[in-house]
């Protein structure tokens, strides 16, 4: 099975999957990382220099590219959702997780990560505009939703989703 993660930045998308994939031996892919390692570039350089139309295209591709799966954990970027051949791929092969962090956390965690990482959207719309948005296809694309507290447990967070998962695998 493979179980891809979804939402805003900051949202815990890494550090959950991560820690997800020791616990289940799963292997870990961060489409992000795949992107600034394949482009050797951050991805806020990759935005300044190539646009948020074209970031998202690199970001579809690289989640096309991913081949068969099995047996991993993705994390993908906030703005995959923007890609519905991305997350029709996604669906197909994957249980997909929505972290559903409140606006008022996701500001909060990303007020105190400087630099910015890449926000695609942000340079025409507020981070409140654009959670607003995000927010319902968010929601249309997940098999399960996480509801996210700003302090989360990983242990908590993680025992909640595998019940979750298995409910909807059963």
């Amino acid at each position: 099975m493979n179980i891809t993660i979804i939402g805003m930045t900051n949202a815990g998308k890494s550090i959950i999957g991560k820690e997800l994939a020791k616990r289940l031996n799963c292997k870990f892919i961060d489409t992000d990382g795949v992107i600034e390692k394949k482009l050797n570039m951050k991805l806020q350089q990759i935005v300044d220099e190539n646009g948020e139309d074209r970031f998202l295209k690199i970001e579809e591709q690289t989640v096309l590219k991913l081949g068969r799966l099995d047996n991993c954990i993705i994390s993908p970027g906030g703005s995959v959702i923007y890609s519905i051949k991305a997350m029709e791929y996604l669906k197909r092969n994957s249980v997909v997780v929505f972290l559903n962090a409140s606006f008022e956390s996701i500001n909060k965690r990303i007020s105190s990560d400087q630099p910015m990482r890449g926000i695609i959207g942000l340079k025409k719309k507020s981070l409140k505009e654009l959670f607003d948005e995000r927010l319902p296809i968010y929601e249309k694309y997940a098999d399960v939703t996480i509801e996210m507290p700003e302090d989360f447990n990983i242990d908590a967070v993680i025992k909640d989703m595998i019940q979750q998962i298995q409910g909807v695998r059963l």
